[in-house]
C-alpha cells in the first residue's frame, strides 16, 4: 500500500511539473493575451502532488510485545489456598513462589502449557523475586482484559 500511495503521488508530481510552466521559461503566448496559468481552471486532486509526510506505522512483532506492553492486573482466585507460581507454563515446572488467594498480581503475558482443569492456558508473570518468569495457570487467575500472548 505504501508502495502504491508512493508511486502514484511520484506520477502525481511528474504530470504537475510537465503541465506547470517553468519560471524561468519565456512565455509561450503573446504578451497581449494573459497568461495560460491564469485562465487554466485548478488542477483535479489525483494530479496534485502528495503531501511531503508520511505517517509510517511501526512494525510490532508479536514475540517483543511482552516486553513493551503494561501488565494486566489479575486477581488470584483461589480457595483457602495459595496460588503456586512456576518457573513455566505447565504443573511439571518446579514451584518458585505462591501467590495467597485474593491478591492482585501483574500479568504480563499468555502462552500453553499443561492442562489444568480444562484450561491450557498459563500467564506468565511481570517480576517473581529476582527470576525472569514466573508461570501461574489462568485456571486461577481473573483478569478485566485481553492478555497479549508471548
Amino acid at each position: 500500500m505504501i508502495r502504491r500511495t508512493l508511486t502514484s503521488g511520484l506520477l502525481a508530481t511528474v504530470a504537475v511539473l510537465a503541465l506547470a510552466p517553468a519560471a524561468d521559461a519565456a512565455p509561450a503566448v503573446p504578451a497581449s493575451r494573459p497568461a495560460a496559468s491564469a485562465l487554466a481552471p485548478q488542477l483535479p486532486p489525483a494530479l496534485l502532488p502528495a503531501p511531503t509526510h508520511v505517517r509510517y506505522t511501526p512494525h510490532v512483532n508479536r514475540h517483543m510485545t511482552h516486553r513493551r506492553s503494561t501488565p494486566v492486573l489479575g486477581r488470584v482466585t483461589t480457595h483457602r489456598f495459595p496460588l503456586n507460581v512456576r518457573s513455566g507454563p505447565g504443573y511439571a515446572h518446579r514451584v518458585i513462589g505462591v501467590r495467597h488467594a485474593g491478591r492482585l498480581i501483574a500479568v504480563q503475558c499468555r502462552t500453553y502449557g499443561s492442562w489444568v482443569r480444562g484450561d491450557r492456558q498459563w500467564y506468565r508473570l511481570a517480576h517473581v523475586r529476582g527470576h525472569l518468569r514466573g508461570y501461574v495457570s489462568a485456571r486461577y487467575v481473573r483478569v478485566r482484559r485481553t492478555v497479549p500472548w508471548c
